[in-house]
């Protein structure tokens, strides 16, 4: 994808002649090409810069996804700026470009990582702040990695290198991130004012759930309480508002639907005709048909289909849906966000199986034939055991003897090597493409990676390094693998903006610059030999 403007660093040259130009000889020691390249390495000045790139590119991708499925996306939830700087450096690395790859923001992770109160659950207590904040943050991260390796390239055109075409073509590191904005923290006022920070950040693509954002639970625990289609609406719309007065007119909504799993609703919204969508979800309300002289003092009564009945309100005032309405549910929620605003829906599901999804998906794209969906494809789920269970049940179904599997036991690790273990991998190998073909999934996201990568390498590493390998277990388990893959990052003077930093000193102070890099800087370690070859040769030059 071509993100630098062939013309950005001539432009900007021309800019800075005539500004030196114009402001005469107070301005000599600024150099017209150093403060050009510096333009070129920093292209998105604001976070509504980064907005609209970013959702241009969505819409983009929806519409290649709408022609092909094949062309679905996927993310990585981050929990900080530095993460997701070396998720985008490793997928330029690994895939040679970052096109159909973004960043997902976790609200699961704001909580339990990024608030001030300390490690929290899932349920909006954080600071409404911390999620535009680190929006922010992960946008400096990878401005910071787009300008140091635009600087690298200027350091090797320097020199000789024929390397304009890549610069001019830069793939740039800022890619979407799509992000969470729980139930909105608040009424629908709270959530446009929410919203306006976190797309003044960057953001140009905002999921919210129909959840009542005061008594917020994670889509993958019990005790959610949804709200009436009005209220969500309403927030649906505040969002709108808040990305078009920000002129960010390409923005995405992002619909979540907890229903699937929510059995609560706190609110009978006020039907005004029969049939009307306050009608429709007070349809699925459970309710006891009672006379007249039954009703208790201070009772909820609705009529229904010409009989009075009394909904079935729990000790908290919560009232209960009825058992097996929560696919229909779903359904009319989407279909409603989607008539309402929304531009992709979440649905929440119990299990990651594709059959199930798309049997959703598919009602509601009898109504709304281009209906995408954004899927969690969480490590809440079990997902070894699912698919175990799920390639168990067809295996069955296909005439093969189980006898040598106890269906009660399948995670156990003498099935890794199993026909049914090979047979349940290969499925989840393919869940993303399957998913994408058959269930409506445009956006395929893990939303808690990170948090739990950093927790499995912690285990691994103190485990050697407080026992007996001691400085061997970094060396080889951390280091060693560095430099054998080539993970920038093991050069951390340089990730950290220390080169560039360097360069920078030299447009300010010339000569007098005093700088990090040099022979003594234990970074030189880490040289490849042909990086050697040409610091060896730069140091020729100067002596």
């Amino acid at each position: 994808m071509k993100n630098l403007s062939e013309n950005s660093y001539s432009s900007a040259l021309d800019t800075v002649r005539n500004l030196k130009q114009k402001y005469g000889n107070s301005w000599n020691a600024i150099n017209s090409e150093s403060a050009a390249r510096m333009v070129s390495q920093n292209r998105f000045k604001t976070g509504l810069d980064i907005a609209k790139y970013t959702a241009s590119i969505m819409r983009k991708d929806m519409a290649e996804y709408d022609a092909d499925s094949a062309n679905y996306t996927q993310s990585l939830g981050c929990w900080h700026g530095f993460v997701a700087q070396q998720n985008m450096i490793a997928v330029k690395k690994h895939h040679k470009t970052t096109s159909k790859r973004y960043l997902y923001l976790s609200g699961w992770m704001v909580a339990a990582l990024r608030s001030e109160f300390g490690p929290l659950p899932d349920q909006s207590m954080h600071e409404k702040t911390a999620v535009s904040s680190l929006i922010e943050e992960i946008y400096d991260f990878l401005r910071q990695a787009d300008a140091i390796e635009l600087n690298d390239l200027f350091r090797r055109l320097e020199r000789g290198e024929d390397v304009q075409n890549e610069i001019d073509n830069f793939d740039s590191h800022i890619v979407p991130i799509i992000a969470d904005i729980d139930a909105g923290f608040g009424n629908e006022e709270a959530t446009y004012l929410l919203a306006k920070k976190m797309i003044q950040a960057g953001a140009c693509a905002i999921q919210i759930e129909n959840q009542v954002s005061d008594a917020k639970q994670c889509g993958h625990q019990d005790g959610k309480v949804t709200v009436p289609h009005e209220d969500f609406i309403a927030k649906l719309n505040a969002i709108r508002y808040a990305f078009l007065e920000l002129g960010v007119e390409e923005g995405i909504i992002v619909a979540r639907t907890d229903s699937e799993g929510a059995g609560l609703t706190q609110k009978l919204p006020v039907s005004q005709e029969s049939g009307d969508l306050a009608s429709q979800y007070l349809a699925f309300v459970e309710a006891e048909e009672i006379a007249i002289n039954e009703a208790k003092e201070d009772d909820v009564l609705l009529k229904r289909d010409g009989k009075l009945v009394r909904p079935v309100r729990l000790a908290n005032g919560l009232y209960k849906f009825k058992e097996g309405s929560n696919v229909d549910r779903v359904v009319l929620d989407c279909i409603t966000s989607l008539q309402n605003g929304a531009d992709l829906l979440w649905i929440e599901t119990p299990t990651p199986n594709v059959k199930q999804i798309a049997h959703m998906v598919n009602r509601v794209k009898q109504i709304v034939p281009n209906a995408k969906l954004v899927y969690n494809n969480s490590p809440s789920f079990n997902w070894t055991l699912n698919f175990r269970q799920q390639t168990y049940e067809e295996m069955l179904a296909e005439g093969e003897n189980m006898t040598a599997y106890d269906q009660n036991n399948l995670m156990d690790q003498q099935y890794d090597a199993s026909e049914l273990g090979y047979r349940a991998d290969r499925k989840i190998k393919t869940f993303q493409i399957d998913g994408a073909r058959e269930a409506g999934i445009f956006h395929h996201l893990i939303t808690l990676p990170t948090y739990h990568t950093t927790a499995l390498h912690m285990n691994d590493l103190t485990e050697g390094y407080f026992g007996e390998e001691g400085m061997l277990a970094y060396v080889k388990g951390v280091q060693r693998q560095e430099i054998r893959k080539g993970v920038a990052c093991v050069k951390h003077q340089r990730m950290a903006g220390s080169d560039l930093g360097d360069d920078h000193k030299t447009f300010f102070a010339g000569d007098k610059a005093l700088k990090a890099s040099g022979e003594n800087n234990t970074s030189n370690q880490f040289e490849t030999v042909e990086e050697s070859k040409e610091m060896r040769n730069e140091i020729g030059k100067v002596a």
